[in-house]
């Protein structure tokens, strides 16, 4: 096993740890489906440490000259946005005092859809852009946050995440990273839930 199949194996086994990754349940996902498993990210940033620990081993799945050619970490609020200001300063961490520093960006829920205020949108003109998120779904957050920065004038060098549910229908016209890629089971239409049908209660937490 090579280090980047063990960094992934150890986060796999830390998500369940700290019930991000809930399995064996009947969960009800309010948007119309149940299914068997739940990904809940705001666990992860209760304890701060923990998602510094993932945030390093998610830097050390990327790139080295990815790495080296970013200047800005940005990413969308909450969960995305705690992640990117978290890996700006572990990646400044890791290089020269006399590099310049890596900047960070969230981008803002507004309304039905995401925003680059003004002041961060002056910071992307130019710029090479690391765009991060906690989990990628559709992928459709990674596309329209890829779209403003590029609308900013900014490049986006990649898009990274912690968990890759690996059901992608939406593209950000950039190279995709993830520490763990989990593919859920199949989900069910709240009405044609065999769970529901055999009477098992809905899984709390």
């Amino acid at each position: 096993m090579n280090r980047q199949d063990e960094l992934r194996r150890q986060a796999l086994k830390k998500l369940q740890e700290f019930e991000v990754l809930m399995r064996s349940g009947h969960f009800d996902y309010d948007n119309g489906f149940h299914g068997r498993v739940y990904l809940n990210p705001h666990q992860l940033f209760r304890y701060p440490s923990t998602i510094w620990r993932l945030a390093q081993d998610l830097l050390d799945m990327l790139p080295a000259d990815l790495l080296a050619k970013t200047e800005v970490v940005a990413g969308p609020a909450t969960g995305g946005a705690l992640l990117a200001h978290t890996l700006a300063g572990l990646l400044d961490g890791r290089r020269a005092l006399t590099h310049p520093p890596c900047s960070f960006a969230p981008f803002t829920q507004s309304g039905t859809g995401f925003i680059l205020r003004d002041f961060y949108a002056q910071q992307m003109d130019g710029r090479r852009v690391l765009i991060a998120d906690d989990v990628r779904n559709t992928g459709k957050t990674f596309e329209v946050c890829a779209d403003l920065v590029r609308r900013a004038g900014g490049t986006v060098l990649a898009t990274a995440e912690i968990c890759d549910r690996m059901e992608a229908i939406a593209e950000s016209g950039a190279p995709n990273y993830a520490l763990v890629e989990y593919r859920a089971p199949e989900n069910y239409p709240a009405a044609e839930c065999p769970m529901c049908a055999a009477g098992e209660p809905i899984t709390s937490f």
